[in-house]
């Protein structure tokens, strides 16, 4: 029987493991073999059945993912879903789920429409569940909702509902450089959002990833991409980029592991490099050049601030071009993926298979023949195709 390692709740490992016993003592020695070989006691106490297996198997495990339709869910939903696990999937537009429903197995991935300021939904969305994962962000303002509606009041409610039904687990997924006194709205905000998380539920697990890169990321696709002209800092934004793989399994790697409860985690890679550095390695990669014009702030920030408040498709906003003259900020009192027995990968050794897609044609064409080259196909041609 696999016992918690942490119980963030006193007494109730202890109650658990007893309960458990007498309700056992009565069962023939091996009925008890086999139910101890497929029981896992949670933090909380509760029993959850678990089979070895794959995406065909049923994990016992029920978790809820909010943010699951963007860059980051994606990932986790699959790997849950794989695993065995039921993933309830809120979502808020029908077509941005769709590609999650081929991540599990059937029944496995189960979608509840749900809205972000009503909190019935959010309830229904979790009341079932073992975890709950919070990955809703906003990088840029809207018109329905700024980024203190999503990163403060979203938490507060999502972790309201976590609280209300006693679920097991809660990890919310915050953002690296979290700082208060931030001149940056999106890292103030971030950072609320942590306070709010730990005084509803003292044992939420907290993650702060470092910008990710992958398929569908905005790192590596922005600097490949041919519109990407435009800057503020001369690339000169410094960061430790991650893999968004191993932030899944990471994410993953603590529903099974109780002793993440409560605890703080910085995940980024093993190097650090200047936006200008990484748009060298895409250039190279490509095998093109894309031009970058720097703009002054005091020009970027107001032009930004309009189009994002009059263009209905993402342009950018005000906060970002402030974030580019941030540079990633790492608290040494945070784990990392080495408590995770995890080894991230270095964006240089990843950097060609996201970016073979933007390499043109032209370079997979043989070069032109040559006069010796020539001659020496005429050789083999038919009189008649020669004339």
């Amino acid at each position: 029987m696999a016992l918690p390692r942490l119980c963030a709740r006193s007494g109730a490992a202890l109650t658990a493991q007893s309960t458990h016993s007498t309700r056992t003592s009565a069962l023939p020695k091996i009925c008890r073999r086999n139910l101890n070989s497929d029981v896992r006691i949670t933090r909380t106490g509760k029993p959850i059945l678990t089979v070895s297996g794959g995406r065909s198997s049923l994990g016992g495990y029920t978790a809820t993912v909010f943010g699951a339709t963007g860059f980051l869910g994606r990932y986790i939903v699959n790997r849950l879903a794989r695993s065995g696990c039921t993933v309830v999937v809120p979502f808020r537009e029908e077509m941005t789920k769709r590609h999650l429903k081929v991540a599990g197995d059937l029944g496995r991935v189960v979608f509840l429409e749900m809205d972000l300021r009503n909190l019935a939904s959010i309830e229904e969305s979790v009341r079932h569940s073992d975890i709950v994962y919070n990955l809703i962000g906003r990088d840029y303002p809207t018109k329905n909702f700024d980024l203190y509606d999503v990163h403060v009041e979203g938490t507060k409610r999502i972790a309201e509902a976590v609280a209300k039904y006693d679920i097991d687990r809660f990890v919310q997924v915050s953002s690296h450089s979290v700082d208060l006194n931030s001149p940056s709205e999106f890292y103030r905000t971030k950072a609320r959002g942590e306070q709010v998380a730990r005084e509803i539920y003292p044992e939420t697990t907290i993650v702060r990833p470092a910008p990710m890169f992958g398929f569908e990321d905005r790192l590596l696709n922005t600097l490949a991409g041919a519109t990407n002209v435009i800057t503020s800092n001369s690339l000169e934004q410094r960061f430790r980029p991650v893999h968004v793989i191993d932030v899944g399994m990471a994410l993953e790697n603590m529903l099974h592991d109780d002793t993440t409860a409560a605890e703080t985690y910085e995940l980024y890679g093993p190097k650090e490099y200047s936006m200008g550095e990484i748009s060298e390695l895409v250039d190279k990669e490509i095998l093109k050049h894309r031009r970058h014009i720097n703009v002054p702030p005091s020009v970027m920030k107001p032009l930004a601030r309009y189009m994002n408040k009059y263009i209905w498709w993402p342009v950018g906003s005000e906060d970002e071009v402030e974030r580019e003259f941030i540079d990633q900020t790492i608290d040494p009192t945070a784990k990392t993926f080495a408590d995770l027995n995890i080894e991230p990968v270095d964006l240089s050794t990843k950097a060609y298979e996201y970016l073979k897609g933007y390499r043109s044609s032209a370079h997979y064409d043989l070069p032109p023949q040559t006069e010796r080259e020539r001659r020496e196909e005429r050789k083999y041609l038919h009189v008649i195709d020669d004339q």
